[in-house]
């Protein structure tokens, strides 16, 4: 397991983010170590001693430090100290402080897709998207697993908060929704695992494997990809699917970009990628883009 270290708005709090989950959805903040004797992690940072309060959620550790020391100091000690803890199998949470059951809602939402819905929960599920189109491809991920043992499960699309499922035509959605709601639900409420621990590092899906991808490219695709994350991602997010670079090709002035989720295989989305995407493009970089083409439909 890597972390890696982000700042937030608060310069005496630093995040420490694993690259998988370190609790079943659940958060804890413990403000000295009397209070972390559920926390063998947080009690073993409250023995530094610039450590004020020690919080754990889904796949970070935020501490606050006293003002006795600057982050940039002591963050690289830190840092290597939760990496050993965690690599060499210390419990951040006991068993028997942890809820059996986690309270959670999931809602059915429509999408431009009439062939996929939209499940979306008030838990974050994972920490980037995993898109599975066959049972073979969802040996990384139990929950897809499961779901495509139901017979009208075609695909499944998991992003942060939200699973997309694409179905075949021979059932309706009126018949399965409530069905699907409920065992997701029943499913994250019971602690189960979404994605196996090593999925991103398998799937080169980490923070760090997704940075070095990303540096190596060249700077029209680093713009591309930019535009894509600020303008169009949300967008599609909302709708229950995701866009990802694939290529630019200098010499045509190609996009090529791979759809998922609700927007693989949907109607609309030919339309979507001709008049908003290729259009937004080619305002944005005049002269560098003239096509964008989905490689998957």
């Amino acid at each position: 397991m890597k972390i890696s270290i982000k700042e937030t708005n608060n310069p005496t709090i630093l995040k420490f983010e694993a690259d998988s989950f370190l609790t079943n959805h659940e958060s804890f903040e413990f403000n000295n170590i009397d209070e972390a004797k559920s926390s063998p992690l947080a009690q073993q940072l409250f023995y530094l001693p610039f450590v004020k309060k020690v919080y754990i959620s889904g796949n970070f550790v935020a501490i606050e430090r006293y003002n006795i020391v600057e982050w940039v100091d002591v963050q690289d000690e830190v840092t290597e100290q939760i990496q050993d803890f965690l690599n060499n199998d210390g419990k951040v949470i006991s068993e028997d402080s942890k809820s059996k059951k986690i309270p959670v809602t999931v809602y059915a939402e429509s999408t431009p897709n009439p062939s996929a819905m939209k499940f979306v929960a008030n838990k974050k599920l994972v920490n980037t998207t995993y898109d599975f189109t066959s049972i073979d491809e969802a040996k990384f991920s139990p929950l897809a697993t499961q779901l495509f043992h139901l017979p009208f499960v075609k695909g499944v699309f998991i992003d942060e908060n939200y699973i997309s499922i694409t179905k075949y035509d021979v059932a309706k959605w009126d018949d399965i929704t409530m069905e699907i709601r409920e065992f997701i639900r029943n499913y994250i409420e019971n602690g189960n695992e979404i994605v196996i621990s090593n999925a991103p590092e398998v799937l080169k899906k980490t923070s760090e494997q997704l940075d070095n991808k990303y540096e190596v490219l060249d700077d029209i695709s680093k713009e591309i990809i930019n535009i894509l994350e600020e303008y169009v991602k949300p967008a599609v997010a909302s709708d229950g699917g995701n866009i990802q670079f694939e290529s630019y090709n200098p010499e045509n002035k190609t996009v090529k970009v791979i759809l998922q989720g609700a927007c693989s295989g949907c109607p609309s989305s030919t339309y979507t990628l001709k008049s908003g995407i290729e259009n937004m493009l080619r305002e944005m970089m005049k002269g560098k883009v003239e096509l964008v083409e989905a490689i998957n439909g």
